[in-house]
């Protein structure tokens, strides 16, 4: 059985259809309700690793007021301090995630994570 864990939240479109493409790929992921379960700065640190990402931005949703009342587009600030933001502000994070050994993959478009299965 293939281990396949997806940062999941249900009231998004974009998630949800994820999830779906994952099951109609005879995959059924842990799902992660990361809003509720909230990532760790190590596990967000090793998140953007496995996504190759060098900014924390990368993995933030600019959209999310959290955004824009914290100033997260400011130079000043480090990557600890984004970091530590999206853990106080899970919303920040950008879904669906869905991570397959050592490897993650954004689900937008949702056929992305198939890239890592």
């Amino acid at each position: 059985m293939m281990s396949v864990t997806l940062y999941h939240n249900p009231r998004c479109s974009k998630s949800r259809a994820t999830l779906a493409l994952l099951a109609a790929n005879g995959v059924i992921p842990n799902i992660r309700l990361y809003l509720e379960q909230v990532p760790s700065t190590q596990e967000l640190e090793e998140l953007l690793s496995m996504l190759g990402m060098n900014d924390a931005r990368d993995l933030m949703r600019k959209g999310e007021e959290a955004y824009k009342l914290n100033q997260l587009d400011s130079i000043h600030l480090t990557q600890a301090e984004l970091i530590t933001t999206m853990v106080n502000y899970p919303k920040l994070i950008e879904r669906p995630i869905a991570i397959h050994q050592g490897q993650a993959r954004i689900g937008r478009p949702p056929e992305s994570v198939l890239e890592i299965l």
